[in-house]
């Protein structure tokens, strides 16, 4: 027999609110925009960071029914760091077992290995920054905006109210279908309906106050984010291999003299941060400075250039064909003619 629920307020609550029922207290209780700034990027980094090591191999090596492809596309991580630590060990490990001479040299070669393993993730990632940040100067559209979505799970076992967790996505992550209805205005909040969509239609140059500028502009959106990710997936190995040639440099040898990360020791370690400022730029200098003769001599000079270009050329093929010139805008209705221009 199926009983009815007489009071709603007394059934059982799913959202992700926190209670004194043992629930987890979760930020979100419905999908939500976040904004695009370093600390909600770095907060999601940790976030998915910790969880990659820790609840998310939990779930999958118990089975539970709740895990995901997303989880499994978040544990990536793992094997990623992983293997960059035993590249960096491969090289370095093995040092103690040679001469004082040769050990020096070893070292010499297997530290700059670590570093380049370290500014190659850090350039591919942070290169991609080129790509959309001007994108959305130029249009409008964030391409890299995240958003919190809210799952609602199965319970593991008649006891278990902690049900909800929280994944982090890009609104335009699926290019078929993107998370449109975010990007629409909270009008209970007293925004518009469709004022991010305005501002799009503004900057691609196709008006002002348009009656449906979201179904308007949506198209060009969608041809912006394949072309965006298209430019970032070029440009941020171009930029990744101009980090590890940037490790390699002579320069960095004085700063793995004074290296330390003892920051309880706070003299030492300002010391060495100041003089791997200080590496930095004597490394860009000889990187695009060049040794010996021929193409050797200009080879970091051709990398970076091609990094930069490709940055550039990036921008530029993503942002062409998507803005309406001014004469496209004043030429759609001509006033001499019975009929309408598309």
């Amino acid at each position: 027999m199926i009983l009815p629920i007489n009071n709603i307020k007394n059934s059982i609550n799913f959202s992700a609110d926190s209670n004194n029922d043992g629930k987890k207290n979760l930020k979100y209780d419905h999908d939500k925009l976040l904004s695009n700034n370093p600390y909600t990027n770095l907060r999601i980094g940790m976030d998915k960071l910790t969880n990659a090591f820790t609840l998310y191999p939990a779930k999958g090596l118990k089975g539970s029914k709740n895990a995901n492809f997303y989880e499994f596309l978040t544990m990536g991580t793992v094997p990623y760091l992983i293997g960059s630590a035993t590249l960096m060990a491969v090289f370095n490990l093995a040092n103690k077992h040679f001469s004082h001479f040769d050990k020096l040299q070893a070292s010499k070669i297997g530290q700059k290995m670590a570093l380049g393993v370290v500014f190659y993730g850090l350039a591919k990632n942070l290169s991609k920054q080129l790509i959309s940040r001007p994108v959305n100067m130029l249009t409008g559209v964030d391409t890299d905006r995240p958003y919190a979505k809210v799952n609602y799970e199965l319970p593991d076992n008649v006891y278990d109210t902690d049900i909800t967790s929280i994944e982090y996505h890009k609104v335009f992550e699926s290019v078929e279908f993107p998370r449109w209805d975010l990007l629409y205005g909270d009008e209970a909040k007293g925004q518009k309906r469709n004022y991010r969509y305005d501002k799009i239609a503004k900057k691609l140059n196709m008006g002002e106050n348009l009656n449906d500028s979201d179904q308007e502009t949506k198209p060009r959106i969608k041809k912006i984010v394949v072309k965006s990710n298209l430019a970032k997936s070029i440009s941020s190995y171009m930029w990744a291999a101009a980090g590890v040639a940037l490790a390699f440099q002579k320069p960095w040898e004085e700063y793995f003299n004074a290296m330390t990360f003892k920051f309880w020791k706070p003299e030492e370690f300002v010391r060495s941060l100041k003089i791997f400022g200080n590496s930095f730029v004597k490394s860009a200098k000889e990187l695009y400075k060049g040794e010996g003769h021929g193409v050797a001599k200009h080879a970091g000079k051709i990398l970076l250039g091609l990094a930069a270009l490709s940055s550039v050329l990036g921008v530029v093929n993503t942002v062409a064909g998507v803005r309406k010139s001014p004469k496209q805008n004043s030429d759609i209705i001509k006033p001499n003619e019975k009929h309408v221009v598309s």
